[in-house]
């Protein structure tokens, strides 16, 4: 497996559209009809699959119809916490309970209770 950061742009440009050209080729879909399905120009397909992508919606709008929308899904994901994260994020909001007593107790201000 290559290191995509150690890929130039148009490298990757490329290697996209050859893989969705390879998509549409596995499920035996014109350029035509692709381009009609996704409303996209049929010159904007053949851009696409030849490494040229300037427009993030008509790359959108393919992969929808080819079924691979998917790989935008960590981008949409929340994160999600760790047991460990969740649990110091409940505990730093719980009050601190007080341990012990600060002053002295007044006995001349005690009121008469029948306890």
């Amino acid at each position: 497996m290559e290191n995509i950061y150690a890929l130039s742009d148009i490298m990757i440009l490329a290697k996209l559209g050859e893989k969705i050209k390879n998509t549409r080729l596995k499920q035996n879909i014109t350029q035509e009809s692709l381009a009609e399905t996704a409303n996209i120009s049929l010159s904007s397909v053949k851009k696409i699959e030849n490494g040229e992508i300037k427009s993030f919606d008509s790359l959108l709008r393919v992969l929808r119809v080819l079924g691979k929308l998917d790989i935008f899904q960590p981008l949409i994901d929340e994160e999600q916490l760790s047991p460990i994260e969740y649990y110091e994020l409940v505990n730093s909001t719980k009050k601190k309970i007080r341990k012990r007593a600060v002053g002295k107790l007044n006995n001349s201000k005690k009121e008469e209770t029948e306890w």
